[in-house]
């Protein structure tokens, strides 16, 4: 930092300040902001959306069971299978009065007693535990539960992916008649499902107690994903598992999202109701918030600091004129020309730079304060600093030295500095600086300039050039007035008083 000016870090430090104080507003901002939204989530929306669908799915899903306790309980399915099966037709018209009346996929009846499969179609086929497809029988007998629900392919319909909801049918002495049920076609629980997580905007899903992923949105992870086998869900799968008795929140991260988890079982399916929030999609409006203020805020603070360049600017060029020039007729002062002159005096060392000066001052000034006033004298001195100012070059130097003393800088070799001498003596005799206002001709004193030429030498000091200069005035002045001199070549004593 120290090789810096004090303005750069005036605007450095204001912009760290600006910055950094934008910057944590909007992180303080957005932190809480993410912390309200995700409060939000797992004390009401994902709450609510987990007991709506929960709701909704009761009352798509258990009418089936509803239907099938119903058959199971019907005094003519008993009877007709007490007394021998004798009607197939009576129980294929039933099953397909069933299967139409509540719009099913399908409708079905084993008996225990003829291992009959008996489907709306007809009989299908004899049920034997050496076969495969029938493994779902024996193992919901063993289950020694009234009803169950299955996904499984559907043999009567091609294999078709089914929901099944199975009852068994108990004789009026108690005894196993059979297993009587309906079937969901799974491309409509998709349906569902779907149309849920459109709707809530939700992850939504079903698993059995043992964790095995029964109702998806994804076919491919029915029946053959289990929550155990899902990277950080498996991390809290056996809490879930263990949540029956009341709905519950759990968290977890899922490769480069966090997800917010709700889950509910539901006692008629016998399965729980996974509900998931992707914590990044509900703060993406949030974080869309946060870069749009961030932005803002950047935007405002380069203007702040684009306006705060500009003024200092502004003030430190305001202070430099105040600094370098003289306030009445704007020429350079003194420090400037130390300035100026310490600057080329080392470029000298370098390089050799031809500098003159000529130091003059105005003639009769004191009779011309005592005729018109000093208002008047200090209007002359002006006057003839702009004269001084439009005869020189751009690259010299005009510098008040003090009252109405004035020293002009010329880069330039001892011969052109004769000529802007004598033009700025010519410009000031023949310049008219009274008007109407400024006493009777009779009145008037003629103002001209008296000065002394120098020319640098090398290792010479500012005091001993001015001084030789001032020298060649004193010169001048005892000549008559309105002329230059040229100072001597020696240098000047400086102890010479």
């Amino acid at each position: 930092m120290k090789f810096f000016s004090i303005r750069t870090k005036l605007i450095l430090v204001l912009s760290i300040i600006l910055l950094s104080g934008f910057l944590l507003t909007n992180v303080i901002s957005y932190q809480a902001s993410k912390k309200s939204v995700k409060t939000s989530i797992i004390d009401n929306s994902l709450p609510l959306a987990r007991d709506n669908i929960y709701s909704e799915i009761q009352k798509d899903l258990t009418r089936p069971i509803f239907v099938s306790s119903l058959m199971a309980n019907d005094t003519f399915l008993k009877d007709w299978v007490i007394g021998g099966e004798i009607d197939k037709v009576l129980i294929q018209k039933y099953l397909l009065e069933i299967k139409d009346k509540y719009h099913f996929f399908s409708s079905f009846f084993i008996s225990d007693i003829s291992k009959t499969y008996y489907h709306f179609k007809g009989a299908l086929k004899k049920i034997s535990p050496d076969d495969s497809h029938d493994a779902w029988y024996y193992n919901f007998l063993n289950l020694h539960v009234d009803y169950d629900l299955n996904v499984d392919t559907n043999e009567a319909e091609l294999n078709h992916l089914t929901i099944f909801i199975n009852h068994r049918l108990m004789g009026y002495d108690n005894r196993l008649l059979g297993v009587v049920g309906v079937g969901l076609d799974f491309d409509r629980v998709a349906i569902l499902m779907n149309y849920y997580k459109k709707k809530y905007n939700r992850d939504i899903y079903m698993v059995s107690p043992d964790g095995l992923i029964q109702v998806h949105t994804d076919k491919s992870k029915i029946t053959t994903q289990s929550i155990f086998d899902i990277p950080g869900l498996k991390s809290i799968a056996n809490d879930i598992l263990d949540s029956q008795d009341t709905p519950s929140f759990f968290e977890y991260d899922s490769q480069k999202t966090h997800i917010l988890l709700t889950s509910r079982f539901i006692h008629e399916l016998g399965w729980y109701l996974l509900v998931e929030q992707d914590e990044s999609l509900a703060l993406e409006s949030i974080k869309n918030t946060f870069v749009k203020n961030f932005l803002i805020s950047l935007v405002i603070t380069f203007a702040t600091i684009l306006f705060a360049i500009l003024v200092i600017n502004y003030f430190q060029r305001q202070l430099e004129t105040l600094a370098n020039t003289d306030k009445l007729t704007q020429a350079y002062n003194r420090n400037e020309f130390e300035r100026r002159f310490k600057y080329m005096t080392n470029l000298n060392r370098r390089e050799s730079v031809d500098m003159c000066i000529i130091l003059f001052d105005m003639d009769h000034l004191k009779q011309v304060n005592d005729t018109h006033g000093h208002l008047f004298g200090d209007t002359v001195i002006k006057a003839v600093a702009q004269i001084a100012a439009h005869t020189i070059r751009s690259k010299d130097l005009l510098v008040r030295w003090g009252g109405d003393e004035f020293v002009l800088l010329i880069f330039s070799n001892m011969e052109q500095t004769r000529q802007i001498a004598e033009r700025l003596r010519t410009a000031i005799h023949n310049h008219d600086f009274y008007d109407k206002n400024h006493g009777s001709l009779t009145k008037k004193q003629p103002i001209t300039i008296s000065g002394g030429i120098a020319k640098y030498k090398g290792k010479e000091t500012l005091k001993g050039w001015i001084m030789r200069a001032d020298k060649a005035l004193y010169k001048a002045k005892a000549k008559g007035k309105n002329c230059f001199e040229e100072a001597e070549d020696l240098a000047w004593d400086e102890n010479d008083k």
